[in-house]
């Protein structure tokens, strides 16, 4: 019985190139050019040297210079074929293992959060926001109220009537949810400790559907929420049906003051008076 025919496997990596004597043997020219570029004072030790191709090697150099530890100099050198002089690709100082480098770039639409806006800052949304949707595809519900879309819709996007762009679902799911989630949500301690909530709060100013479903504006100018949205099942103790319970005990016993002198009328001397 023969053994089964198995294919040649083929190398799982690229052959790891081999360090060039000539090139790594450059030392001095690699430092000479780095002197050359930034100053004798700034070049340190030298750190050893690695291939990167064929007849390519890179020389290693400690940077002498304050605020950069664990920074090195790199050097890169090569040779062509047959050819015993190397010349000097690039120079560039690199961080190390244990160098300070700075944080990961964080672009500026993900550092941004509610509250940094000031006064003449201007935060445009991004291109195809995914919050926004054409007002012509959605409809504009601030228009829509007031005209009849199957008809008039056309010709109010043409004249201007209206907005470019309205909540898309996502953007609303999202704006629903981050308000839920938030202060002014059911998970508080302000509304554990509330008389009601604000569903059936006197001061609750409904929203348009859908949003309306589950969110008002308080309008109490003694609640800390006051023109704020807010949760139905949100609740503080501005509730318009708060009530101070009075209490129905018997009051406290009364008590005889002896120290006090009680005021009396002022009467005439009996003396003053004569018999009958």
């Amino acid at each position: 019985m023969s053994a089964p025919h198995t294919a040649p496997t083929r190398a799982s990596s690229a052959r790891a190139p081999k360090l060039d004597a000539v090139a790594a043997g450059a030392i001095d020219v690699a430092r000479a050019a780095l002197v050359d570029e930034v100053g004798e004072k700034q070049v340190g030790e030298h750190l050893g040297a690695r291939a990167e191709g064929d007849r390519v090697v890179t020389h290693l150099f400690a940077a002498a210079m304050p605020g950069y530890r664990g920074w090195h100099w790199s050097v890169t050198v090569a040779r062509a074929l047959r050819q015993k002089k190397v010349t000097v690709d690039e120079v560039v100082l690199l961080p190390g293992e244990d160098a300070i480098v700075s944080p990961v770039w964080t672009p500026y639409k993900d550092r941004v959060r509610s509250g940094d806006m000031n006064p003449g800052d201007l935060l445009p949304p991004e291109e195809n926001d995914p919050r926004l949707a054409p007002a012509w595809f959605v409809g504009d519900d601030a228009v829509d109220a007031e005209v009849d879309p199957t008809s008039v819709r056309p010709i109010a996007d043409e004249v201007g009537l209206g907005r470019v762009e309205v909540l898309s679902l996502e953007g609303r799911d999202a704006a629903a949810q981050r308000w839920y989630d938030g202060s002014r949500g059911p998970d508080t301690l302000l509304t554990q400790q509330a008389p009601g909530r604000c569903r059936t709060c006197g001061f609750m100013v409904w929203l348009s559907p859908p949003l309306g479903s589950l969110f008002g504006v308080c309008a109490n100018a003694m609640a800390n929420d006051d023109g704020q949205v807010v949760s139905f099942d949100h609740g503080c103790g501005a509730h318009s049906e708060a009530r101070v319970k009075r209490q129905t005990g018997p009051g406290p016993a009364p008590v005889h003051d002896t120290v006090t002198v009680d005021d009396v009328d002022d009467v005439d001397d009996v003396s003053d008076v004569e018999p009958v």
